[in-house]
Formats: structure tokens, C-alpha cells, sequence
């Protein structure tokens, strides 16, 4: 594993160590001795001889012993021959503290580059520059300047923000919430969030991953890697810079050009990375999951001595995709005969506000009996006879004796369950102060048990003409072109098997007479320009054209409005094509390649309205047919292709047979930049689909 010592220091030393308490340099110091690492610790200053009781070297090459980590703490301009000395020294891992690179401009960019080339040269492993530090509970080492101590636990923090660490560390002291890694990426001049986590994934003291990021480099291997951790222990993760505003600051806050939202989001879910909307939901995920208790379903059962609590935990349920659990008709009798008459027996189950600990003991006892429960939510808030006390001692026997059933509690209020909710906390219990925190948490381990039972994706391929795509995409490049023509791309979408309407690229009106004839007649004229996407808002289509007269006139039409309304676009000439006359429900599939993940595979609701309507779905190149299945059941078009109000089904079996091509189109030609196909008809089932207008666009492949 590339990160073997990393994880397992036994010497360290500290380049910039100070006795200044006001200088970094004596934080990381400080904090390295005080979280009690046992192993050797060197010093590294060129004016002193003691720092904090132990001996000071002037260089890395002076140690006699070997190094495992080297902390840098100096100026950005001197990092440069120190990761020199620490080369030839053969010291492996460095973190890079200091500030001062890519982050403040060109300058210090170039200086990064400087320092990475010298890392790859001597082969050494670089975290940062400009971060928090390193954080290993087990191995008690705290090479960071943090100002408080993490808890040990089996949770690993990964973040881009030494801040959101800090606070972090802050926050769950009193949550009690451990720690087993926290590693603050910075600037990610080389290690990563794909290295660690593929480090942690082999790592046996962590057990969920969490994660707050602002970029992701290497997209493609962040997704391989992703998929296979995912398989051994859950990863939560928190994109931050989604809005145009957030992705400016995140730009300038680590050097991260900060992608898409949809493109990350369409990454974790095909990951199977659980997300998360805040900083709140990625702790109260991370809580949950680390009990490492994993639900057979999502049928749930609320039990609670507030009414008003109980509700909100149900619309909460249902929000997050939790079903309360219906009980049998003996179940119910067995409640009502065990509980007060004014008790409500359905689910949720409301043991009054005079519930003592023996209730919930009754309640908690019975739902573990009953097969159809696959989770249980306790509330609980403070009436003058709760008893905090008695009923936290009930809920940590039956958590201990019931390790098959995902609990988590809610103590409601704050002054009087403080004692309580550490006890639950000391216990493992997940424990939390509203009802919307609980069942989130809840959900988190219900979508991690999802995540686990999904088999491996299936792509499909179909029998195509790669290589005649291939000779067309190389004609536009030696073209000086990146945009097909619409005569090309419904070639290349025939070659892949989509069905088109018959198209012909006519030079003159002679041509088109000639096409429209041989097609047969009505037919569409369109202008043929790389430099026009929007035909319609020039004037540059005619519909319905029925004879060789209109045909002559319709050319000239567009030929003349075109080159008037744009008069520098270059003009191939003007597309014929049959005119389909069948009507179906227009779709949009669309592709976009991100720079990050890859191409971003588009479906919804079609035609002229699409981007007001705004109804689509996306995935991640390639889809499976399961893939595809899902992406349009998010979409409001697809109750309309599966009949309403009385109309026949669509085709919706072909419609995700031509998604499919398009995934495989999409995946055989990476130099495909951006794919339009609008409107796809579908028509009624078993009568297929066609394709109307289609858009490609390449992206010339770098050298």
C-alpha cells in the first residue's frame, strides 16, 4: 500500500520546530508530544539547540536515526531545498504546512510544480501544501495545529478545509464522537482524497469514511476506488462550492476549480457514496453508520411519549424514504393489552407523557420480536416523570443484547438528558436532540445497507460501426471543425442503430429536388452550418414542404434569411429530410463531458420548452439498464409515457434501448464533447422511437 508508513509512523521530525508559542512551528510541536506519540521526535532549527526538551538538529541530514515523516513548517521559497535534504535523507512522507502556493496566484503555482517535481524524483509522498496537518488516534501522533484533541473512535475525517477540521474536533468532544484518521488535503499537490481513502479502505480502525470536498482530481479513479471502499465500509461526503457563488470561493480558497454540481452528485451516486446536505446530516451520518449496524429494510417503528415529536419524526420518515412498520392485527391487540387505553398503538407508537421506563422496556422488547421491524427510533422529552435515568439504562442493555436491530435515539430538550445522552453516547448509542436528526441518521444506515446489497452493473453492448463513426469524426477534425454537420451525426447516430429519418445534404436546389423526390414527399429543409445549433431562431428550417416547386423556394428561403441574419457563418448547404408525420411524447437525451468524471448522460422531457421545464435526470457515462430505468422514473414525463388519462403506454422499452446505444456511442468516442438529441419521438408501445434532430460536438484531443 503507497501509504504503509504514512499510517504507521515511529519517527518524525518537525523542519521549523520553534520555541516561539505564538509560531506554528511550536503548536505542531507541542501537539505531537502532548497527544503522547512514544516514538522519536526530531526537532529541526537552525538557531536552536533545545525545543520543548528535546535536542534540536540544524538539518533532516544530521539525524542519525531514519525519518518515517518530515513536518515542514517554514517559509513557502525554502520548501524547496529542505524537500532536498529530506530526499537524499530517503525520508518517504512530508507534510507540507505552509501556505503560500498555488493558492495565491501564478507564482505560486510554479512553485508547487518546483516542489512536487523533487517529491516525484525521490519518490516521496506530499500532503498539502498549506494544511492543518495529520491526525492518527491509534498510532497517537497529532501532527497538526489543532487546538483541541480528537477523541479516538473508528471515524476518519478527510477534508479540503483545515477549518471545517477545527470545528469538527471542537464539536464532537461533547458529542463524543472518536476519530481514528483526520487528513487535511489543502492544495493536494500530490496524495489526494482518492489515496487516502483507498489507504483507509485497508485501514482496521476506521470504519466510515467521512468527507468534506470542494474538488475532486482524478476523477475516473476517484469512482473505481470509491466503488470498491464502499464494498468494505461507508462514505459520506460533503461537496461544498454547488452555486456559482460557493465554487468562485472554493476556487479561492484551496487553487480547486470547483465542478459541476450535477456532475459530483451523479459521481457519488454511482459510487454509492451516501451524501450529505450539511455539515450536520455528514456528523450525524457518520454516528450512525459507525455502529456498524445494517438494516434489512426500511420499515421502522417510532416509539415516543410526545405526540407532537412523533409527527415530526414521521414526516421526517417518509421525506428520507423510511416506511413506518403496519403491525398485524395481534400485534395491535398485544399493545393495546400492555399499554394505557389512551396510548396510541398504530406507528408511530405514543406511550403517553407519564411513560416510564418500563413502558418503553415493554415497547422495545416487543418490536425486537416482530420480524417486519428492521429499525427502531426512541423519543423521548422531558415531562415531570420521565425518568432519564432509568429508561437510558433499558435502551443500553436492549442495544447490547440486540445487535441485529439499527437503533437510534432522541432525547428532546437539552438541560435535563445531558447525563443521558452521554451515557447513550459512551455506549455507542446513536443519540440525538431533534427528531429530523434521528431519523436521518436512520436513513443513513438504511441507504448504506441499499448501497451494500447492489449487485455490479451490467453494460450492455450492441453490434455498431465504430470505425465509420470513427472516419466521419476524423473528417470534421481535418475539416478544422468541431461540429458535425446534421447529415453527419444522424449518419453516426445510424451507425450505433438509433433509427433517423432518411437526411441528404443538398449543395444547390437541384439536389434538394432530387433527395425530396427519391424520399419521398413531405419533407424538412434545414441550413447545414457548424456555426448554427438554433436553426429555428433564424429562420433557418421549413416543415411540410409537399412539392418540387417548394422544395426550390424553401432553399433559397434559408439560404437568404440565414446568410442575411448571420452573414460570416459557413454554409454547407441545406439538409432534406423525410419528414416523420407520426406523432409521439417528445424526449431529450443529452451528454455532456465534464472535465472531472466524464460524459453526463441526460434524459427528460423534450422539445422547445426543455430548459424551462427543467425535467430532466443524469447519469454518469456508462449506464446500465437498470441505470437508465431509474433516470427516467425521476422524471415527471415518465407517468406521461406510461399512460395517463386513459392514453395508451409508450415504448418505453425502446426508449431505453436508444439511451443504451447512446451510453455505448458515448463510451467508444471519448473525443464526443457534447451530444444533443431533441426531440426523440416515442411512440405508443412496440412501435418504436426516432430520432428528429440530433446535435454532436467534439473536443479536440490534446497531444
Amino acid at each position: 500500500m503507497k501509504l504503509d508508513t504514512f499510517f504507521n509512523v515511529k519517527s518524525i521530525a518537525v523542519i521549523g520546530a520553534s520555541n516561539n508559542k505564538r509560531k506554528v512551528g511550536y503548536a505542531i510541536l507541542k501537539n505531537i508530544i502532548d497527544f503522547g506519540f512514544k516514538d522519536r521526535i526530531y526537532p529541526i532549527n537552525l538557531h536552536e539547540k533545545e525545543i520543548l526538551g528535546l535536542k534540536c538538529y540544524s538539518s533532516v541530514l544530521e539525524v542519525e536515526d531514519e525519518i518515517d515523516l518530515a513536518v515542514f513548517v517554514i517559509p513557502a521559497k525554502a520548501c524547496l531545498s529542505i524537500a532536498e535534504e529530506c530526499g537524499k535523507k530517503g525520508i518517504k512522507n512530508i507534510i507540507v504546512i505552509t501556505a503560500g502556493f498555488k493558492e495565491i496566484g501564478i507564482e505560486g503555482a510554479r512553485l508547487e510544480r518546483k516542489l512536487l517535481a523533487i517529491c516525484k524524483k525521490y519518490d516521496i509522498n506530499a500532503l498539502g501544501p498549506n494544511v492543518l496537518g495529520f491526525i492518527d488516534t491509534q498510532n497517537k501522533l497529532n501532527a497538526s495545529f489543532t487546538n483541541v484533541f480528537p477523541k479516538p473512535g473508528n471515524v476518519a475525517l478527510i477534508s479540503q478545509s483545515g477549518a471545517i477540521i477545527t470545528s469538527s474536533i471542537d464539536w464532537s468532544i461533547p458529542e463524543n464522537l472518536g476519530f481514528s484518521k483526520i487528513i487535511s488535503l489543502g492544495n493536494k499537490m500530490d496524495l489526494n482524497e482518492t489515496d487516502f481513502l483507498e489507504a483507509l479502505s485497508e485501514d482496521p480502525h476506521t470504519k466510515v469514511i467521512l468527507m468534506y470536498v470542494e474538488s475532486i482530481d482524478e476523477g475516473q479513479r476517484f469512482i473505481e476506488v470509491a466503488q470498491q471502499v464502499v464494498k468494505k465500509k461507508p462514505i459520506v461526503a460533503i461537496k461544498a462550492g454547488v452555486s456559482d457563488a460557493g465554487a468562485r470561493a472554493a476556487s479561492s480558497h484551496t487553487g480547486a476549480l470547483a465542478g459541476s454540481k450535477v456532475a459530483y452528485f451523479t459521481a457519488f451516486k454511482k459510487c454509492g457514496i451516501i451524501q450529505a446536505k450539511t455539515l450536520e446530516d455528514l456528523f450525524n451520518y457518520g454516528m450512525a453508520l459507525s455502529t456498524e449496524r445494517t438494516p434489512k429494510g426500511n420499515s421502522v417503528v417510532i416509539i415516543t411519549n410526545a405526540g407532537g415529536a412523533g409527527i415530526l419524526a414521521t414526516d421526517a420518515a417518509e421525506e428520507a424514504g423510511l416506511k413506518l412498520t403496519a403491525f398485524t392485527a395481534e400485534e395491535v391487540e398485544l399493545f393495546r393489552a400492555n399499554l394505557p387505553k389512551a396510548a396510541s398503538i398504530h406507528n408511530p407508537i405514543d406511550v403517553l407523557g407519564d411513560a416510564r421506563a418500563d413502558r418503553y422496556k415493554f415497547v422495545l422488547e416487543t418490536c425486537a420480536k416482530i420480524e417486519a421491524v428492521k429499525g427502531i427510533i426512541v423519543l423521548m422529552s422531558p415531562q415531570a416523570v420521565t425518568e432519564f435515568k432509568e429508561t437510558t439504562d433499558v435502551i443500553i442493555d436492549f442495544y447490547s443484547r440486540n445487535a441485529h436491530i439499527p437503533l437510534v435515539v432522541c432525547y428532546l430538550g437539552g438541560l435535563s438528558n445531558q447525563d443521558a445522552m452521554h451515557r447513550l453516547r459512551t455506549h455507542g448509542v446513536p443519540c440525538f436532540s431533534f427528531p429530523k436528526d434521528a431519523v436521518q441518521a436512520m436513513a443513513g444506515i438504511f441507504k448504506y445497507s441499499v448501497i451494500l446489497q447492489q449487485e455490479s452493473e451490467r453494460y450492455e453492448r450492441f453490434g455498431v460501426d465504430k470505425s465509420s463513426c470513427d472516419t466521419i469524426f476524423r473528417k470534421v477534425l481535418n475539416d478544422n471543425r468541431l461540429v458535425l454537420l446534421e447529415s453527419e451525426a444522424i449518419q453516426v447516430a445510424k451507425y450505433y442503430g438509433l433509427p433517423t429519418p432518411e437526411t441528404r445534404l443538398a449543395r444547390t436546389p437541384e439536389e434538394a429536388i432530387e433527395f425530396a423526390n427519391k424520399m419521398g414527399y413531405p419533407v424538412v429543409l434545414k441550413i447545414s452550418s457548424p456555426d448554427i445549433l438554433h436553426k429555428s431562431d433564424l429562420g433557418g428550417i421549413i416543415v411540410n414542404i409537399t412539392k418540387p416547386a417548394e422544395v426550390r423556394g424553401s432553399f433559397n428561403t434559408i439560404i437568404r434569411r440565414v446568410s442575411k441574419r448571420m452573414p460570416n457563418a459557413k454554409i454547407y448547404g441545406v439538409t432534406v429530410q423525410k419528414m416523420i408525420e407520426k406523432k409521439g411524447k417528445e424526449i431529450i437525451i443529452g451528454a455532456n463531458k465534464d472535465p472531472q468524471f466524464g460524459h453526463l448522460l441526460m434524459c427528460g422531457f423534450g422539445g422547445i420548452y426543455v430548459n424551462f421545464l427543467e425535467d430532466v435526470a443524469f447519469r454518469l457515462n456508462p449506464v446500465s439498464r437498470k441505470d437508465a430505468l431509474e433516470m427516467l422514473s425521476e422524471t415527471k414525463v415518465y407517468r406521461l409515457l406510461k399512460g395517463v388519462r386513459g392514453e395508451p403506454p409508450s415504448d418505453i422499452e425502446s426508449l431505453i434501448d436508444a439511451i443504451l446505444r447512446i451510453s455505448q456511442l458515448l463510451t467508444d468516442h471519448p473525443i464526443i464533447n457534447e451530444l444533443d438529441i431533441n426531440p426523440l419521438l416515442v411512440y405508443r408501445k412496440n412501435e418504436g422511437v426516432s430520432i428528429l434532430d440530433i446535435k454532436i460536438t467534439l473536443k479536440r484531443e490534446e497531444k
